[in-house]
């Protein structure tokens, strides 16, 4: 969907809007969600932000999903100026391609001069690309606020990021909560794990330690999430998916934990992911695009406890992802079944 699509669509008499789930752990869904639900969602992370009128806004994201929709409905909501950019892996790299969408103005990217935008929204891959190339990561320093969503930053990430003079954060949220419900700080000394809940929302726990999440202002009723996570003082912090758990000869390991202790000593590209086994019920199995599956061995065998080691190494030519770039689990899954 194009920009001027999107706006027919959002001015005409329908009081809802066709959106997108990413798809993270199975095919995407259609969702119908209420215009009015969204403008209450642009109102509160406007407000958390202190953006005004007349701040200048990126849009760098596809409009198939709620994370660019939200994007423009937070320009016309709040009166932010738009900037628009095809949806790529470097949004930031040139300058001169960068066209106004809403309202008419000139450009504020002459291709020459940089100035800073005053909030973007991007995902983990695009903040990744755009931190590996000079004057990239100049540009991106200059965002006053920059959000990421639509998937996990990584411990490395988030080192990068804390040296930032702006204020960087890691949105928790959903296309059922209309984008973001709660933010956390990656950059500056109020750097931290711990989510922030917006205003009016709620956050709790099931018995199972699943979050669940109140909204009133976004999405009705209670929405329990296959998230596990810890709640403190309305803050929280998420520990992995109930769904990304293998259960190996008894023992329960959660793909996160183990992805996350491998990236601290590898940027070889890889996931974590299961097939069944008729001795232990699942294994663990390490998908990667290193040629050299004895070298990821020894680094598991070096910095994993010996239950969370794979049991089998795939080499893949590259590694599923969605179209938001989060991890594509149950394509991952298939690919880790079939070799």
């Amino acid at each position: 969907m194009d920009l001027g699509a999107f706006l027919a669509e959002w001015h005409n008499a329908d009081d809802r809007v066709l959106v997108h789930t990413s798809g993270s752990t199975g095919q995407p869904k259609p969702l119908w969600v209420e215009k009015r639900r969204m403008e209450a969602s642009a109102r509160i992370t406007c407000r958390f932000l202190g953006l005004k009128p007349g701040d200048t806004a990126l849009l760098c994201m596809p409009l198939d999903y709620i994370a660019g929709k939200m994007m423009v409905v937070r320009s016309l909501t709040c009166g932010l100026h738009l900037l628009s950019v095809d949806p790529s892996g470097h949004p930031l790299s040139n300058p001169s391609l960068w066209r106004e969408a809403l309202p008419q103005n000139t450009s504020l990217w002459d291709g020459e001069s940089d100035v800073s935008l005053s909030f973007a929204a991007m995902v983990p891959m695009q903040v990744y690309n755009s931190l590996r190339v000079p004057e990239e990561r100049n540009r991106l320093m200059q965002i006053r606020h920059l959000i990421i969503g639509g998937g996990a930053v990584d411990e490395e990430m988030a080192r990068e990021l804390r040296p930032f003079p702006n204020a960087v954060w890691s949105t928790y949220g959903m296309t059922e909560t209309l984008s973001h419900i709660a933010l956390r700080r990656l950059s500056g000394p109020e750097a931290s794990e711990w989510y922030t809940p917006f205003e009016s929302v709620k956050v709790g726990l099931t018995d199972e330690g699943c979050l669940t999440i109140e909204a009133p202002a976004v999405c009705d009723g209670l929405l329990v999430t296959n998230d596990l996570a810890e709640v403190c003082d309305g803050r929280f912090r998420i520990l992995g998916r109930r769904d990304n758990v293998i259960c190996s000869g008894g023992v329960k390991i959660q793909i996160e934990d183990v992805e996350r202790v491998l990236r601290q000593f590898t940027h070889v590209p890889f996931f974590i992911s299961k097939r069944k086994d008729n001795k232990f019920g699942e294994v663990v199995v390490m998908l990667t695009t290193s040629g050299d599956l004895a070298a990821m061995r020894q680094l598991c065998e070096k910095h994993l406890p010996k239950y969370w080691q794979p049991r089998h190494y795939v080499n893949v030519d590259t590694l599923p992802f969605t179209e938001t770039g989060k991890p594509a689990r149950r394509e991952a899954e298939k690919l880790a079944s079939a070799h």
